[in-house]
């Protein structure tokens, strides 16, 4: 076989690893959307006071205390949330962000945004 055929393969083999290894893999994908004003103060899920100013969010599964970087698929853009609330109740959507999440993700304007969910750190028990 001629030693560029050979080099060609090769090429290619390592192009498609290093590619492959540099994409991103989300333990979730699907809509995000963010609550505020209304809810500003009222009892989380968790117990604790809403602060729409704080970086947390609701989903519907994950222990209470996670951490979960939420990348807007769109624009690249991401943030770090701790969860500390049940939701969102709309079908189709995986998460709620606090409004101040919401702003640094840049989708307060509009309203939701598809993102992927990495999880960062999770409680060994959680509720």
């Amino acid at each position: 076989m001629k030693t560029w055929i050979v080099v060609l393969i090769v090429g290619l083999l390592a192009a498609g690893i290093f590619l492959l290894s540099h994409v991103p893999r989300y333990d979730e994908v699907g809509i995000a959307s963010w609550y505020g004003p209304g809810f500003h103060g009222n009892v989380t899920a968790n117990g604790e006071l809403y602060d729409m100013y704080a970086f947390t969010a609701a989903h519907k599964t994950l222990p209470f205390g996670t951490v979960v970087k939420v990348v807007d698929l769109e624009t690249g853009r991401s943030v770090v949330v701790r969860i500390n609330d049940r939701g969102p109740f709309v079908p189709g959507r995986i998460i709620d962000l606090s409004y101040a999440a919401a702003q640094e993700l840049g989708i307060v304007d509009r309203g939701t945004a598809k993102v992927g969910l990495i999880i960062l750190w999770k409680p060994e028990t959680g509720r």
